[in-house]
């Protein structure tokens, strides 16, 4: 049994303004996503699952449906706003971008027969964190006993997430003393000052410190097929609540929030001190090309991972 890797590739078309102006940071022209499929692969993983858009989707497959070679099986699927909705919701005509990652998983399922990882396209996890999820779902998940409602995340210690290009969004976990997750609350405006404390800053300006070993979720899981099932339930209890709304968006966050309330399933926290790294802000390109130099001067990449 070989791990499922998920990636969120839907909002790709509109944060980079189109394929051609995809953000490489490897010598080759690698993507972030290319370094993160290649560590999946080594860990294990047997197939990727890109979740896109209609309207990029052909350009989408032409660059990356044999990009790997024979490394790793690839698939497509597409999220749009009409598609997992009760039968009796219409999507309102103001509405033209889905409903969050959560609903973007729902489009998987078709695709994903094993347990799997879900992680964000533009965010750079580590070779760590492939080898702790592979090694939890092959331990958690057999076709003859499987484990269902455990599910895992990798904890980041937020100090090696932030940006020096600005305030960031980070989900802030709480953890037990059985180390389960317990919640995780969205905190906005994350930032090191001047003095070096990191803090965050609510919606009324106010400012909060923040142990910089404190463990943020990174959008990097670890689930079981159950958990579709689940996530098709909550998420049409969220259409009948917020359907109306416009922004209303369906998050992985949210809906792990909520099975934990209601004691239906656990999540047990992969903790890491890998450095994270993304591309919120134009300027985090330079710092993500170093630090992909460095890994390849060290011998963690070869110089090109891609199948020409």
């Amino acid at each position: 049994m070989q791990p499922t890797l998920i990636v969120l590739a839907a909002g790709m078309g509109s944060r980079y303004g189109g394929l051609k102006q995809l953000d490489s940071v490897g010598p080759n022209g690698e993507t972030i996503m290319d370094y993160s499929v290649f560590d999946a692969a080594r860990a294990g993983f047997g197939k990727v699952v890109f979740i896109i858009r209609n309207y990029f989707r052909t350009d989408f497959e032409a660059l990356f449906a044999h990009r790997y070679g024979d490394a790793i099986e690839v698939a497509f699927v597409a999220q749009e706003p009409e598609k997992e909705l009760p039968p009796e919701f219409t999507v309102p005509p103001s509405r033209t971008k889905p409903w969050g990652t959560a609903h973007a998983m729902l489009m998987a399922a078709p695709q994903t027969h094993t347990p799997f990882a879900v992680i964000n396209a533009d965010d750079f996890y580590g070779r760590e964190a492939y080898e702790a999820l592979a090694h939890f779902l092959c331990n958690n998940f057999s076709q003859t006993c499987p484990v269902n409602n455990h599910y895992a995340m990798v904890g980041y210690q937020i100090c090696n997430t932030l940006s020096e290009a600005g305030g960031v969004s980070r989900g802030i976990c709480s953890v037990n003393q059985q180390n389960m997750l317990t919640g995780v609350v969205e905190r906005h405006r994350i930032r090191t000052e001047t003095s070096g404390e990191i803090v965050y800053e609510n919606n009324l300006g106010a400012l909060s410190e923040v142990s910089p070993n404190t463990l943020v979720s990174m959008n990097c899981w670890g689930f079981t097929p159950d958990f579709f099932s689940h996530i098709r339930c909550a998420f049409h209890t969220f259409i009948h609540e917020r359907g109306d709304d416009i922004g209303a968006e369906f998050y992985i966050p949210f809906a792990v929030n909520q099975l934990i309330k209601d004691q239906k399933a656990s999540v047990e926290v992969l903790r890491t001190d890998a450095q994270w790294f993304g591309i919120t802000f134009p300027e985090d390109r330079p710092y993500a090309q170093a630090q992909i130099s460095k890994l390849i001067a060290n011998g963690v990449y070869p110089k090109s991972i891609i199948h020409k």
